[in-house]
């Protein structure tokens, strides 16, 4: 049974709790990465994969819900912008499979 964090009285429950977390949060990036793939289908031009004012667009929207529901900003900014990072090398790969699978 998984208990709240508040609830939690041993390592194996917060444990559990933790473990539980991590399987939603991989169907979140999952649902995530598939805009990823999306935005290497739309966009016709390699160049616009990277846009550091989006960037900074998304990681300034995380930080003000962050701040909204109690996240720490410590946290949640390098997360964001480490998975901001590998979404972008994601969507070069994927942007680039699309035009070598068109061309060949």
């Amino acid at each position: 049974m998984i208990k709240p964090a508040k609830d939690c009285q041993s390592m194996s429950e917060v444990r559990i709790g933790v473990d539980a977390i991590d399987r939603e949060l991989v169907a979140l990036i999952v649902r995530r990465q598939a805009y990823m793939e999306a935005a290497a289908r739309i966009k016709t031009d390699r160049a616009a994969v990277y846009d550091a004012v989006r960037i900074e667009d998304v990681v300034s929207k995380v930080k003000a819900e962050s701040l909204k529901q109690g996240l720490s900003i410590e946290i949640a900014e390098p997360v964001w912008r480490e998975m901001i990072k590998q979404s972008i090398a994601f969507e070069f790969k994927e942007w680039d499979r699309l035009r070598a699978r068109q061309t060949g």
